[in-house]
């Protein structure tokens, strides 16, 4: 690149993740499954500017340095972005907009960091790969989450479902025609960190009662790799009921969630958990057509949800 090269105003674009089986167990060596949830889009556009550079991000306006904390990831991916584009001496202005909320275990830090990376890029007329852009987004990931385990930088800008464990990432089919996740905000923010140490302490001091759960966790998740591979829409729903139920035995539901879980099935959901740490965050419902969709996200705004999304679950086939 030409290091003298116009800088213009860049944009880039990510898009919010769900785990829908998996959350927990992951860490404790099973397969997670996320989907990435293209139509809940973050974006963000990368204006230069003569002055210092400004952020206007959720509810924040003004100058990138006087952020605060909250913002920490972002800062440091528009530093990674600079420093990789060669222009560490640059101004912008970074703006960022959301289709889905932050804190609800939807992606959003690390959707937020991969959009200003890609702005910025784009701004300066850097290419950059897929390997690249991950690399990249974790390293605003670590200020976010300390030592992140790739799922939410990968699955952010993921074509198609993803399956992880331990520490290893590839694609999955995803074969069920006309199926939609509905995403259902509990309104009550969750906290990953809390939800995974106490589990972590219940583990350690009762392994007989909970170490089980934990594997048929895992087993679940297996069962759902097989079902999107076999357009197998009921068996998804029922793994994702049982994962639930186990979820909750586990200590990591609220009444909130279930409460909407149960909305979503009364409804027609063909299954429904929470998706994340749980304590918190957000409910999904796999429903198959669009009356079924409508029906199930106005039952859950009915349960009071706070907000609720319908994402339509693109097909994927790949080869193994």
């Amino acid at each position: 690149m030409d290091r003298h090269s116009s800088i213009r105003e860049g944009h880039g674009q990510t898009w919010a993740k769900a785990i829908l089986l998996g959350e927990h167990s992951v860490v404790y060596g099973h397969p997670a499954v996320a989907v990435p949830l293209q139509d809940l889009r973050m974006r963000a556009t990368a204006s230069p500017t003569s002055g210092p550079s400004v952020l206007s991000s959720l509810d924040y306006s003004g100058p990138l340095e006087q952020a605060g904390a909250r913002f920490a990831s972002v800062a440091r991916a528009f530093e990674v972005a600079r420093e990789f584009s060669g222009r560490l001496d640059q101004s912008f202005e970074i703006t960022t907009v959301s289709d889905f909320p932050h804190e609800r275990g939807l992606g959003s830090s690390a959707a937020a960091a991969g959009a200003i990376i890609r702005a910025v890029l784009d701004a300066c007329g850097r290419q950059a790969g897929p390997d690249d852009l991950f690399a990249l987004t974790q390293m605003a990931e670590q200020i976010a989450h300390g030592k992140p385990s790739g799922l939410d930088a990968a699955a952010t800008c993921s074509p198609c479902p993803i399956r992880f464990q331990g520490g290893q990432m590839r694609p999955l089919s995803q074969r069920i025609e006309n199926a939609f996740l509905i995403i259902a905000d509990s309104g009550v923010h969750g906290s990953t960190r809390e939800a995974v140490g106490g589990l972590r302490q219940r583990y350690e001091s009762d392994p007989d009662n909970i170490g089980p759960r934990i594997s048929r966790l895992g087993t679940l998740t297996q069962r759902a790799i097989t079902a999107l591979d076999r357009a197998d829409a009921p068996a998804l729903g029922a793994a994702m009921d049982e994962a639930h139920t186990v979820l909750a035995e586990l200590s990591l539901s609220l009444p909130v969630l279930d409460v909407l879980t149960e909305a979503a099935r009364g409804a027609g959901a063909l299954g429904a958990k929470l998706t994340g740490g749980g304590l918190g965050g957000c409910v999904i419902a796999l429903v198959t057509g669009e009356p079924a969709a409508h029906r199930v996200r106005a039952a859950l705004e009915q349960a009071g949800a706070a907000a609720t999304w319908r994402h339509r679950m693109r097909l994927s086939e790949v080869d193994e």
